[in-house]
């Protein structure tokens, strides 16, 4: 509800088959509300200056608006124009993303290979060590 407005009288009225909850600081409203073509216009002095929901829950009590349909009627209203509490929305759970592992096609490794050698080339022996850091491969010496 977007008003500040304060209210001395309030009830209910009929229009078309309609039931609303009204409000005005006068009670000539009612000629206004009968000329219109509203039916079972029921307005009642609050005695007192009341927000739309204040004075709803006012009638709530009254006598005058004691049957089914007046209390339906402003219950309805209440329910539809109290101001909700702000919560932010309910976000759905955060699902882990599955790493997928990728294939590596393990090298071919041969029956006569020969370690690795103090003359061979630096640049062959360096390959080899970021090759076996890549992929996990340790490797071994082996005495012929």
């Amino acid at each position: 509800m977007a008003t500040d407005k304060l209210f001395t009288v309030a009830g209910i009225s009929n229009l078309n088959g309609t039931y609303k909850v009204r409000f005005a600081n006068d009670l000539m409203r009612i000629k206004v509300l009968a000329k219109s073509g509203h039916e079972d216009i029921r307005l009642a002095d609050l005695e007192g200056s009341f927000s739309k929901i204040e004075a709803a829950r006012k009638l709530l009590a009254m006598d005058d608006f004691a049957d089914a349909v007046a209390q339906s009627t402003i219950t309805e209203y209440i329910e539809d124009n109290t101001p909700k509490a702000k919560t932010a929305p309910a976000k759905a759970p955060v699902k882990a993303k599955a790493v997928k592992a990728k294939a590596v096609k393990a090298p071919s490794v041969t029956k006569t290979a020969k370690a690795p050698t103090a003359d061979m080339d630096e640049n062959i022996l360096s390959n080899l060590c970021s090759f076996s850091m890549k992929y996990g491969v340790s490797l071994i010496s082996m005495k012929s």
